[in-house]
């Protein structure tokens, strides 16, 4: 009898696929083994042609809910006859490493949670093979207790017993415990600890308090979203006038309550990755403070026993059915991930901490629907770091952008077939913290994957604190450091996703980045393949005066690009952009270059017409104009049909026809469809030139998912071939999966 030797690549450690197998091989008849290999699952498989038949088909038709096999692979071999069929000690060996996500709760972990005579009832860290932590706890691989955080946690006799029977739940689960033997849940600073602390923090947050939580993948800042005063003291905690919160809601019930839904939403909703999901909001009973001034709110539901039990604990006390849950840190430093972290964050009321060590930070996931498909706005928890499959040859790290902090991790693989490995979500590199805790993510990364760079690659932004890092982690490593042009490596991050190498059209719209030529780029039309890129176009050129300070002060970019008209003070004026003295100012600073700078960023061309049409004078958070904008625009269902050959005449047109008193909805979505028509304009031009006809877009300004589907269905008309994002956020969080995609093909 021969000995099948069967390999198995992809996401099947820490999704109970050895138990699994265990089962299908004494369904099957099949005696032999399976081990972690670090990389792989490795199967020793004796028995008759018929019966292995059987059992490779349901290892492939019918894996545990949350594996993902990528390849499997199956060699012969003579060995002696063994009996039974077991779970073999892991061992460790080379190859593509796939590690799982922190995985939601699973439904009958729920069940027992909540079930009073289940020996896990109420406890805080119930978790399953479907089910828990993975990523955040993980030291090493193979991924085995003694090498996650709850080794300081040694199991009980009954867990140990569950944890070998290959008939429950919990064989071979490594986060396995219960209330004798796991972590404990306590309020910091006091002797108040498990089911009195749930009470406890409970108790602060029905009498309007604010509390800080630590979950799976760090800390969050809770109260009450229907109470507004515990809303509007929130907002002052975290320096945060309007940029809206998310809600975490009891179950699917009141998010129907809440928002407007559809089979597709609530399925992505109650998954296993369970992230924020943007929905159109209803007249339901959270505070308007929760997102003010939008029309839609940022929910989703309990993905942890700790967030289950804040709503469900049996106090006999009523409770919300709705909380805030944003992220606990200082703006634009990283999420909180232990307690000394939180204690730097003044006016808690309380903070529920427990003893399990979060190792890896993991913010929330947060999406849209585009296309019945997840349209990433921040890829984290539950997502990363699934890999992306790509062809290139080379180990690189590559560090990110400034904004919307993340890394990637590239592995190249035989036969120049490599993964990219996206690092969960890390914060704003302006703020020293972060460039502390991607450098320690890095690291960590690195280390788990078993990858030896080859080259460090980054942007070309002199002043970006991410490049800084690049150069340190090159020089220390020895290695040569590549820098990629932001908007080049935009259009990379989306062919990534696409496994996408041969040449496109890249429309790549945002905020900023460092241009060629020393200007700031932002609305560009690339030429790209892997390898190389070239500007086949980009909008109108105009001038940012004030420098910084015009991405948050939008109308000054509105003055800017009046100013070139006659009568661009009256307008100014007529539209309350500003007044004559102030105009004069900057129209003589714009002559003398001071503090101005050339600009062609779409970002900034949102602003300026957001100001004009009177809808957002100011950010108070990133992108907030532009948001306002598109929501405006949503309100209106009609608008001329006209094409513009420059964005210039596209925001004149605009400021006439406010000024003569047409309606603001119509102007915004008149704004919308002018842009998506010069879009394809210009793509259909370029095509004519090059012969390319597969158009990308990318970039933040394709955050504002109308555009994206003006814009889209207008190529499509014009038979173009149309990649967008899902997976990979067409914002700055996704450039680092561009700038390894690049290095990786070198």
């Amino acid at each position: 009898m021969q000995t099948h030797i069967i390999r198995i690549y992809g996401i099947v450690q820490g999704v109970g696929f050895r138990p699994f197998a265990v089962g299908a091989a004494h369904a099957s008849h099949i005696c032999g083994s399976v081990a972690n290999k670090g990389s792989y699952v490795e199967i020793t498989a004796q028995g008759s042609d018929r019966d292995t038949a059987a059992f490779k088909k349901m290892l492939l038709e019918c894996p545990p809910d949350r594996a993902v096999i990528l390849d499997i692979t199956d060699d012969t071999a003579d060995m002696p006859p063994v009996s039974g069929f077991a779970i073999a000690d892991s061992t460790h060996e080379q190859g593509d490493i796939y590690i799982s996500p922190d995985i939601a709760m699973c439904a009958e972990c729920r069940r027992e949670l909540t079930d009073p005579s289940d020996r896990r009832f109420l406890h805080p860290f119930i978790n399953c093979t479907q089910c828990g932590p993975r990523l955040t706890i993980l030291r090493a691989m193979p991924y085995d207790r003694e090498r996650t955080s709850m080794a300081d946690f040694p199991m009980c006799g009954k867990c140990a017993e569950e944890y070998t029977d290959r008939l429950s739940r919990r064989y071979d689960a490594q986060p396995v415990c219960c209330n004798d033997c796991g972590p404990h849940v306590r309020i910091a600073g006091t002797d108040i600890k498990d089911g009195q602390a749930f009470s406890y923090i409970r108790h602060v947050i029905r009498n309007g308090g604010i509390a800080a939580v630590k979950g799976i993948g760090g800390f969050h800042l809770c109260c009450d979203a229907k109470d507004t005063n515990a809303v509007r003291r929130l907002r002052q905690l975290k320096h945060r006038p309007a940029k809206p919160f998310a809600v975490m809601c009891r179950d699917m019930e009141t998010v129907r309550r809440e928002c407007v839904t559809d089979g597709y939403a609530e399925s992505l909703l109650d998954g296993w990755q369970k992230p924020v999901l943007i929905l159109p909001r209803k007249d339901g009973e959270i505070s308007p403070l929760v997102s003010p001034a939008l029309p839609t709110a940022g929910v989703m539901l309990p993905y942890s026993p700790i967030h289950t039990l804040l709503f469900e604990y049996p106090d006999g006390e009523d409770f919300t059915d709705c909380l805030v849950m944003t992220s606990a840190n200082i703006s634009g430093a990283p999420i909180c991930r232990t307690d000394e972290d939180i204690a730097d964050i003044s006016g808690c009321d309380a903070i529920l901490t427990h003893d399990r060590e979060i190792l890896i930070r993991a913010d929330d996931s947060v999406a849209e629907v585009f296309d019945s498909k997840p349209y990433m706005i921040r890829r984290s928890r539950g997502f990363s770091p699934l890999p992306l499959s790509v062809r290139g040859g080379r180990d690189v790290i590559a560090v990110g952008g400034e904004l919307k902090g993340t890394f990637a991790v590239g592995k190249g693989g035989a036969d120049s077939c490599g993964l990219i490995y996206p690092s969960p979500y890390v914060g704003d590199m302006t703020d020293v913290r972060t460039a502390d805790a991607l450098r320690d993510g890095i690291r960590h990364m690195a280390s788990l994957l078993e990858v030896k760079p080859e080259r460090i690659v980054c942007d070309r932004h002199p002043m970006y604190n991410s490049v800084s890092l690049a150069e340190e982690l090159a020089d220390t490593c020895g290695i040569p450091l590549v820098k990629v042009q932001h908007h080049y490596a935009h259009v990379l991050s989306c062919m990534a996703e696409h496994r996408h190498a041969s040449p496109v059209i890249g429309v790549s719209f945002d905020g900023t980045g460092y241009g060629d030529d020393g200007t700031i780029w932002g609305g560009e039309f690339l030429i790209c393949d892997v390898r190389t890129y070239e500007r086949a176009g980009h909008i109108t050129p105009f001038t940012q005066t004030g420098g910084d300070v015009s991405a948050r002060e939008c109308w000054r970019n509105g003055v800017s690009m009046l100013s070139l008209l006659e009568d661009g003070g009256r307008l100014c004026d007529e539209l309350g952009l500003c007044d004559k003295k102030t105009y004069d100012t900057l129209v003589r600073m714009a002559e003398r270059g001071l503090n101005s700078v050339t600009s062609t960023s779409v970002g900034r061309l949102f602003d300026a017409v957001s100001a004009i049409l009177g809808i957002c004078r100011e950010n108070t958070y990133e992108g907030e104009a532009a948001a306002l904008l598109m929501h405006s625009a949503m309100r209106c269902s009609k608008a001329d049909d006209v094409l513009y050959t420059d964005t210039s005449a596209i925001v004149r047109d605009i400021a006439y026809r406010r000024a003569q008193g047409e309606d603001r909805d119509l102007l915004a979505y008149s704004f919308h469809r002018y842009l998506a028509g010069y879009i394809a304009e210009t793509c259909e031009v370029i095509r004519e030139r090059y012969g390319i006809r597969t158009a990308v877009l990318t970039g933040g300004v394709f955050q504002n998912t109308l555009l994206l589907r003006l814009t889209k269905d207008r190529l499509t008309q014009k038979c173009f071939q149309v990649l967008t994002h899902s997976l990979i956020p067409p914002n700055d969080g996704g450039i680092c999966v561009g700038q390894a995609y690049h290095g990786m093909s070198l």
